[in-house]
């Protein structure tokens, strides 16, 4: 008689969890690169792995829109309310591009 095998996840070790842990992430910083037709915000710990990111686009808004302050402004913070939950303390801002959404993204961090 042949005992059925149990199934395993695909973890070596055998687990079966479906998700990732959530990290605890004290310092990070904050990358926006704002040109005229898009906002794009990238949050990184400090080693520089990719936590979370957010984009006009993503946001929903199209065309021309994309590069207001507005749109830079919910940008950001969609990137970081994924980031609070994960209980970052502190945060580096590094801002590139000419744009008129780079005041905006400073305010809404503050």
């Amino acid at each position: 008689m042949v005992k059925p095998m149990p199934k395993v996840g695909s973890c070596r070790n055998g687990c079966n969890s479906a998700r990732k842990s959530a990290r605890r992430i004290p310092k990070g910083v904050i990358h926006v690169q704002a040109s005229f037709n898009n906002t794009i915000v990238t949050v990184t710990d400090v080693q520089g792995r990719v936590i979370s990111w957010s984009s006009a686009g993503t946001c929903g808004f199209k065309g021309t829109r994309r590069g207001t302050p507005f749109a830079a402004q919910t940008t950001i913070g969609n990137a970081i309310q994924a980031v609070v939950d994960q209980g970052i303390q502190r945060a580096e801002v590094i801002i590139n591009g000419p744009s008129l959404g780079r005041d905006a993204t400073l305010r809404a961090i503050r």
